[in-house]
């Protein structure tokens, strides 16, 4: 479908053989819907092939502290044994009593960036427990990749974002979902022009007319986009297919599809 392109699915959940599947249903659930695959690491790579995507940014999420060092193993030692095809972030928890040290365990293990749901995680993003987060994160260069966006909750929606995004603006911050799941004309409106804001196009495209994906990536500016599938609450094949009906132009595939996370991860 993009032969002619490097594509990086900057957005992906993988978890441990053993627990994978039950992972993947509670995360449907959440959602009020099926995962569309198994959330193992070994199906990422099949969907992902099938799709034509060449390398995965890989992350899962922890909902409690204890959870934080045992999946940044997990995802580190999936990174050092998928023969340069993923790219690993790690995650953090508000409540660790320790989060330097969490920090920079992170960074010795080489995963490039963090990520945060506030929804799952039980937390505002504005609240006080992740301000130290941020500071350290802002400091060791580490972006983070934030869910974002839920019309049944305020957690991490636009108006707990902004001030974030405006205190810490050495911080780097990709906006899942358009910036905002359920509520994409809104967020993009209200975040668009934020200079350390990036977005991803995961778990939207399959919501929103082509018409109004094409408009909200041209309000942030497709150099502002990346390319994501939510693996595996949805397709890999599916997504491709999605966003090649926008029917983007050249530059703009090129950018989404892997130029702007190589540059934001210097790859």
């Amino acid at each position: 479908m993009f032969g002619a392109y490097e594509v990086i699915d900057a957005h992906c959940h993988i978890y441990p053989a053993k627990i994978a599947a039950r992972a993947a249903l509670s995360v449907g659930e959440f959602y009020g819907e099926s995962a569309a695959c198994p959330g193992t690491v070994e199906g990422l790579l099949r969907e992902g092939s099938a799709a034509g995507i060449d390398r995965f940014v890989v992350q899962s999420v922890a909902t409690t502290p204890h959870q934080v060092e045992s999946i940044n193993r997990f995802i580190a030692s999936e990174v050092a044994a998928g023969q340069g095809r993923l790219i690993g972030f790690g995650t953090l928890h508000p409540d660790s009593a320790d989060q330097a040290g969490d920090v920079a365990r992170l960074r010795e293990l080489g995963l490039r960036g963090v990520k945060l749901h506030p929804d799952i995680q039980g937390f505002k993003i504005d609240d006080y427990r992740c301000l130290r987060i941020y500071e350290l994160c802002e400091q060791e260069g580490l972006p983070i990749l934030m869910h974002t966006g839920d019309s049944r909750y305020d957690n991490s929606n636009p108006n707990r974002l902004l001030p974030i995004l405006k205190i810490y603006t050495g911080l780097t911050v990709i906006g899942a979902h358009f910036g905002g799941w359920s509520i994409w004309e809104e967020a993009s409106e209200a975040l668009c022009g934020i200079p350390n804001l990036y977005v991803d196009c995961s778990s939207s495209l399959s919501y929103i007319p082509a018409e109004a994906a094409r408009k909200i990536i041209r309000r942030y500016g497709a150099d502002r986009v990346f390319f994501g599938t939510d693996y595996p609450l949805h397709s890999p094949v599916d997504e491709m297919r999605l966003f090649a009906a926008l029917e983007l132009t050249d530059e703009e595939n090129r950018a989404i599809l892997s130029g702007n996370i190589r540059r934001l991860l210097g790859l």
